[in-house]
């Protein structure tokens, strides 16, 4: 489990793409610190696992679900990432409940910037824009952030400079995809719910 705030700003360093699957290298010096193989690391908030480890960098393969649910197929060597290790149990929780499983994509559309902050708008799959409200939280790019407006097929959310300055939110262009997990805990609402109606029904 992840808490959304990131650690380190990564960089790729190679792929090597492998027919239905790719091994990817990063390098992070962070978040290598004492990881070892089977280890998880949140990569744009991706949880992989660690094959290997190796002067500051590490290896880890991701299989075709991962790449078709995600924007980690559109990586390649230079590409800045978010890093994040998993939390230790008893640390504060920063962010909100973040589990490494993306739900979908989404396209970066606008940027408005501020004197203090800036503004960005991200399209929204239409099969999540029921997760997402007004004031909720949501992951983008492994960032844990808080939805400032929420529409049928977008959202917005306001970054603060270090936020810009610490993540690839801050480097990202209109048009350029993101990854994004809604609150899981909204999933399980919505579960527990649709059970008891059915219940209610029978």
């Amino acid at each position: 489990m992840f808490t959304g705030i990131v650690e380190e700003l990564g960089e790729v360093t190679a792929v090597e793409r492998l027919g239905d699957a790719s091994r990817f290298r990063l390098r992070g010096r962070l978040v290598t610190e004492g990881a070892k193989h089977g280890d998880s690391i949140a990569v744009n908030g991706v949880c992989l696992t660690v094959v290997d480890t190796a002067d500051g960098e590490f290896t880890a393969d991701v299989m075709a679900e991962t790449l078709n649910r995600s924007s980690l197929g559109a990586l390649g060597p230079g590409s800045r990432v978010n890093l994040e290790r998993p939390m230790a149990v008893g640390d504060r929780l920063g962010g909100h409940i973040v589990q490494g499983h993306v739900d979908g994509t989404g396209t970066i559309l606008a940027r408005t910037p501020s004197e203090n902050w800036e503004i960005i708008k991200i399209s929204l799959p239409a099969e999540l824009s029921r997760y997402v409200v007004e004031k909720g939280s949501i992951t983008v790019d492994g960032v844990s952030l808080t939805v400032v407006d929420a529409g049928p097929d977008h959202f917005t959310v306001s970054l603060i400079p270090t936020t810009l300055a610490l993540t690839t939110l801050g480097i990202k262009e209109p048009g350029d995809p993101v990854n994004l997990e809604v609150d899981v805990i909204a999933k399980y609402v919505e579960r527990m719910l649709g059970d008891r109606s059915r219940e209610a029904a029978q």
